[in-house]
């Protein structure tokens, strides 16, 4: 999956899902997703191509499943790189401070939206300064504005 449309990302994870649900062998990738899945029950019912086409407005207190999914895939893959570098170390202390990986995680993916959201914002091109400053201020470490 390199640079796949909204539809695809879905399909991918919903397709991912079923294999599973079959016993059918999977992919890494596939296996990654599911290992996700497996964490947000909640997210099960939305599992199926009937929810292909629905949006999850933030403004009605929503959180779309795919964008969480795919945010946890992302960072799983900036853990398994160290990138942006220091990502890793940064993880292992909020998992340390907050005593659960899946709430590490969970944090993570709060720094990894704040730093779409300001580039979506300023038009720019995303900031990883700004992604591991809100990870350093999570777990109390000094950021690069000195904050």
């Amino acid at each position: 999956m390199f640079n796949p449309s909204r539809d695809e990302a879905r399909r991918f994870f919903i397709e991912s899902w079923q294999k599973h649900q079959a016993a059918a062998p999977l992919t890494d990738l596939e296996l990654m997703t599911v290992g996700v899945l497996l964490r947000h029950p909640e997210y099960h019912p939305f599992l199926s191509l009937d929810y292909l086409d629905r949006d999850w407005p933030p403004e009605f207190g929503e959180t779309n499943p795919f964008l969480h999914v795919s945010m946890h895939l992302a960072i799983e893959e900036q853990l398994s790189i160290d990138q942006p570098a220091g990502v890793r170390a940064l993880h292992r202390a909020l998992c340390e401070k907050l005593g659960d990986e899946h709430a590490a995680l969970h944090a993570m993916t709060e720094g990894l939206a704040e730093m779409i959201w300001q580039a979506q914002r300023q038009g720019m091109p995303p900031d990883p300064d700004r992604y591991l400053d809100v990870l350093r201020a999570l777990v109390g470490a000094p950021t690069s504005t000195g904050g």
